[in-house]
């Protein structure tokens, strides 16, 4: 049974060798079964990567592999990384491995039939009762988005013509920390998890560079997407490793000037462990 409330959102990325794809990909097949049985997840998908280029099979990187995951609360969550063969199948193929913690701000669409599978998103300016949930105007930390559609058939084509402009600007795009490309089949089931170092670095890049908005246009135009949805998140904290260290690490260099970033992460950070961003709530 699910608790009132919005649930905790969990991302997990694990980098294997290449030595361990294999067992990676069974994992992928046998690990889909097991998740329907782990006390407190609410929704749980497992996921290839790419670096998003071109959405097709050409992006596909066999030595990164993802879990998107909504869960009860924290202590569900805690409980399947300590017991669950799960987490320990990946910790021990893996060579890195980083965890992102997300609560929901806004939100809206379905994932395989499941509407909002992260939970209803909160009211503007309002958190629900029972879910210790940061306020969408006041969240001045890092936010993550997460797209995920299921493309018509017959319109893929025209859609990754309209890939390489976005991605280009998406690479340049001031405020990104890490892009990666998500997807549960090579073809066909496409999404992006992204995280950026404010919401209004992702806002301004949604909304004000020309290729993506055109990419919005011709979506409502085209009808590209039998299923679609879109999350904006607050990053509540992040744990481990990725491209070598946390991305979230760059935020640290507001004060100094411009982060660095690249598309795939960050080439530094620190050992592996916890940390929370340097997010706090705004003033109204």
């Amino acid at each position: 049974m699910t608790t009132p409330g919005a649930p905790l959102t969990t991302v997990h990325l694990w980098r294997v060798p290449p030595a361990r794809v294999p067992g990676a990909l069974a994992r992928m097949g046998s690990d889909r079964l097991r998740l329907r049985r782990v006390p407190g997840l609410r929704f749980a998908r497992l996921v290839g990567t790419g670096d998003g280029r071109t959405f097709d099979v050409r992006d596909a990187d066999p030595t990164l592999w993802g879990l998107v995951a909504a869960w009860d609360d924290a202590r569900a969550l805690a409980a399947f990384e300590r017991r669950s063969p799960i987490a320990r199948g990946w910790a021990r193929l893996a060579t890195e491995r980083w965890r992102a913690d997300l609560a929901l701000l806004t939100g809206h669409g379905a994932w395989g039939g499941t509407t909002d599978p992260f939970g209803a998103a909160p009211r503007r300016g309002e958190a629900p009762a029972g879910a210790a949930r940061p306020r969408p105007r006041e969240w001045a930390g890092p936010v993550a988005a997460l797209t995920r559609a299921r493309l018509t058939p017959g319109l893929w084509r025209t859609f990754w013509a309209a890939v390489p402009p976005v991605v280009a600007d998406l690479a340049q795009a001031p405020g990104l920390l890490l892009r990666v490309g998500i997807g549960e089949a090579p073809v066909g089931l496409q999404g992006t998890f992204s995280v950026w170092r404010s919401a209004q670095d992702l806002t301004d890049f949604a909304y004000r560079t020309a290729a993506h908005r055109d990419a919005i246009r011709r979506t409502q135009e085209l009808g590209w997407y039998q299923e679609e949805l879109f999350a904006r998140f607050a990053v509540l904290g992040t744990t481990g490793r990725l491209f070598g260290g946390d991305p979230l690490a760059a935020t640290e260099a507001r004060a100094g000037g411009s982060a660095e970033s690249s598309a795939r992460g960050s080439a530094e950070g620190p050992a592996e462990g916890s940390r929370a961003p340097a997010g706090r709530p705004g003033a109204d």
